[in-house]
């Protein structure tokens, strides 16, 4: 058994960043930030989902680093970041943090590609239409993510067909306030069933399982209420800015079904991205297929911009 909160070697071990501080949100709560890459290289902003921290976005970061400035942090309570003394968590809590960490970290008018891994993805719905996310963000990858009714259509809780009962028992697994307790074979038995495709393999189970389980119980219940009501059907049309979307097709946290409902809805959508066989933690079960959607994305929002205003400068 380990009580460790996250891998120690191997390729989902968080490499050492370049630069760490603490962005203060609108309610004066303290975030944890991480700065990885080269200065002056194109941005990237990094937004992990519930239970996970900036470890969950290790194997990006030492692929993209090289190029690319990472920038990476603990929403609010997860990893390094302090769980608020304002209470209920809410939706709009998640986008003030966002807004807050693009304004440590960015000069006023950069841009950034921003990615968000689930409740990450909902940050960056939550923030649409804020003005520091239209000033900051070129474009977006939405990853194993939903806009609304995520208790009533996850399929975590096996043989039950949709309906009250399901939802009913859902909702008591997702909001339980039980202690995740040591890392232990059963405990990753079971998390690797709620949230991996089945043929994930064990160091990347054994990677998520000590991420999770480091998130603290308190944490990981408040935060499931906002996401038991979450209804953001209503902020994609906020998404204007190109928007790119990828989710496992036995994801059983936000069903393949919540991706393709998001791309339809969204008013510049760039792709739609199923990952076969793969379930909800993508970004370790599938690192390479996500570092290199967020690098098309930086290639074709960021770059080019880059090289336009470059030839603007020269005219």
């Amino acid at each position: 058994m380990s009580r460790l909160t996250h891998m120690r070697t191997g390729p989902f071990a968080p490499p050492a960043a370049a630069r760490e501080l603490t962005a203060v949100s609108a309610d004066g709560s303290r975030l944890h930030v991480e700065v990885h890459g080269p200065d002056g290289a194109p941005a990237v902003v990094l937004s992990h989902g519930w239970t996970c921290s900036t470890a969950f976005w290790a194997a990006q970061i030492r692929a993209l680093a090289g190029d690319h400035r990472v920038i990476v942090y603990d929403q609010r309570g997860h990893g390094r970041s302090p769980a608020a003394t304002r209470l209920p968590y809410t939706a709009d809590m998640l986008a003030d943090d966002l807004e807050a960490v693009l304004g440590a970290t960015l000069a006023p008018g950069e841009r950034a590609v921003l990615a968000g891994h689930s409740m990450g993805g909902m940050t960056m719905m939550a923030a649409a239409g804020r003005e520091k996310f239209g000033e900051h963000a070129a474009a977006v990858l939405l990853c194993s993510t939903g806009s609304s009714r995520l208790v009533a259509e996850a399929t975590v809780v096996p043989l039950l067909v949709a309906g009250a009962l399901r939802t009913r028992l859902t909702r008591s697994v997702l909001g339980s306030k039980a202690p995740l307790g040591p890392v232990t074979p059963l405990g990753k038995r079971i998390l690797k069933f709620a949230t991996m495709g089945p043929g994930a393999a064990p160091d990347r189970v054994e990677a998520c399982a000590h991420i999770v389980h480091a998130c603290p119980r308190g944490v990981r219940h408040g935060w499931s209420h906002v996401l038991e009501t979450l209804d953001m059907d209503g902020a994609l049309d906020a998404l204007t800015l190109p928007v790119a979307v990828l989710g496992g097709t036995v994801d059983r946290m936000t069903p393949i079904v919540h991706a393709r409902r998001i791309a339809a809805a969204l008013p510049h959508c760039v792709g739609l991205t199923e990952l076969p066989g793969l379930g909800h933690m993508t970004p370790i079960e599938a690192p390479e297929a996500v570092t290199e959607k967020i690098r098309e994305l930086a290639f074709a929002y960021l770059e080019s911009e880059s090289q336009s205003q470059k030839g603007a400068d020269v005219a």
